[in-house]
């Protein structure tokens, strides 16, 4: 399981899933308009977005106070030890207070929920908590991502579970146009939604906006 993280952070790293969270988490930041923050991530897995994002912020003079949710035992402690307070639960049950983290954050984790009732309520929780705003970066759906990633797979050795998942989490991503839908029928908000490169894409909405019903 760590092996295959590991995997997973190369590949946000090389392919933009860790550029689209920061570049949406700097331009929440620049809205916001504070020196500190709160901000949750949501199935941090090996910890690597929150330990950017905590790092990019700095270098702008912003302190970010960092908390994370991993479900799985090992990497929970793994983040852990990485320097991200990680507590392990549910992305269905978040152990937080309604509008009691200032962004909350959840990168390449909604594709696993293919129920679409599931994938529903785990975006009414990243809603529930979020007092500012909320980023959801995920997967593009594309074939010449599939070939993409599959090819890639093997210069970089990628374990072949990361292989295999790689391949299934890109076919069960999302058009603009299906997140879009999906984060209005969830909260009632019509969120901004971004092509970014790598076929990542990004929504983000601010809860107690006016974009909300």
């Amino acid at each position: 399981m760590a092996r295959s993280l590991a995997d997973v952070a190369r590949a946000n790293a090389l392919f933009g899933g860790t550029s689209a969270a920061l570049v949406e988490l700097g331009r929440v930041l620049d809205r916001i308009d504070q020196r500190s923050a709160s901000v949750l991530d949501v199935g941090t897995g090996a910890a690597d977005i929150p330990l950017n994002a905590r790092s990019a912020a700095a270098r702008r003079g912003i302190t970010l106070e960092m908390v994370a949710i991993e479900r799985s035992e090992v990497l929970a402690q793994r983040a852990a030890r990485a320097g991200i307070p990680t507590a392990r639960s549910d992305a269905l049950r978040l152990p937080f207070a309604d509008d009691s983290i200032d962004v909350v954050m959840c990168s390449q984790l909604l594709h696993h929920f293919v129920e679409r009732s599931r994938a529903l309520d785990v975006l009414r929780e990243l809603h529930r908590v979020a007092r500012r705003a909320v980023i959801v970066s995920d997967l593009r759906r594309s074939w010449l991502a599939v070939a993409g990633i599959w090819l890639a797979s093997f210069p970089l050795r990628f374990h072949p579970v990361s292989r295999h998942d790689g391949v299934t989490s890109v076919l069960r991503g999302y058009t603009l146009s299906e997140l879009r839908e999906l984060v209005q029928a969830a909260t009632g908000c019509v969120p901004m939604v971004r092509a970014h490169r790598g076929f990542r894409t990004t929504a983000v909405w601010w809860p107690r906006g006016g974009a909300c019903a």
